[in-house]
């Protein structure tokens, strides 16, 4: 045995592996939820889309710095799909994950609709993203979740997850590219990018005109991005071909 060999890191206990992730993870997607349907249920007057972009992002990137530590900072199922693709994340922690995930977007939601003025929860549906209104829009809808929720995971997965692209600027990069994918697409999808911001809403407010679009894109994006970096963009450890 070499003498120099290091010592084997000590295992973390089964609470901070399994249950300490699962608590940051509900709390944050609450947190995150809470604060972005806020924002899209205060009347904002002539801010427009930009006072629900800040918000987003700076909730998103102010979590996750949080966070991070203990779970990743994931808060959107489409994330931790996209990570465990490139094998940042335990296959045991995968569903319980999105669970909690989808349940704080739950009790994000909630917990507007209690301070909310009804009759602004109400006009607002809650905050859940607005949907296509007839179905020729569906294919515009869609394809902007797509891109848009693509070019957030591209950020989660260079940033904070490949190697020798990782960044300790990664929590604002993340916040960022939230703002800037509201500001650029919200008046065509309302931009969710996040199965659990659009779950929590659409269940608090009874609100669920076509929301299988806002999972199958995001989904879908994960997919797309998770086979991207793993087949060309990734670094040696995390590529699987062409090393």
């Amino acid at each position: 045995m070499d003498a120099q060999a290091k010592p084997a890191a000590p295992r973390l206990p089964r609470f901070e592996r399994h249950v300490q992730p699962c608590l940051a993870e509900l709390l944050g997607t609450a947190l995150f939820i809470f604060t972005g349907c806020l924002a899209v249920l205060e009347e904002p007057g002539g801010t427009g889309r930009l006072q629900p972009a800040l918000a987003h992002g700076l909730a998103l990137a102010a979590t996750v710095a949080v966070l991070g530590d203990i779970s990743g900072g994931h808060f959107n199922p489409a994330v931790s799909l996209a990570v465990w693709l490139l094998g940042g994340l335990r296959v045991t922690l995968l569903i319980p994950y999105c669970l909690c995930q989808l349940c704080g977007g739950v009790i994000g939601a909630g917990l507007a609709k209690a301070v909310a003025p009804s009759e602004r929860f109400s006009n607002a549906s809650g905050g859940a993203p607005g949907g296509p209104t007839a179905r020729e829009q569906l294919p515009a809808v869609l394809g902007a979740e797509i891109v848009l929720s693509s070019f957030l995971l591209l950020v989660v997965c260079m940033g904070a997850v490949n190697g020798s692209t990782r960044t300790p600027l990664a929590p604002l990069c993340i916040g960022l590219t939230v703002t800037a994918g509201i500001l650029a697409g919200g008046g065509v999808s309302g931009a969710c990018m996040n199965p659990a911001r659009a779950f929590g809403p659409a269940l608090v407010a009874n609100c669920w005109n076509y929301h299988w679009v806002y999972w199958v894109g995001p989904m879908l994006a994960a997919l797309l991005v998770g086979g991207l970096v793993r087949l060309l963009l990734g670094d040696q450890a995390t590529r699987l071909l062409l090393k």
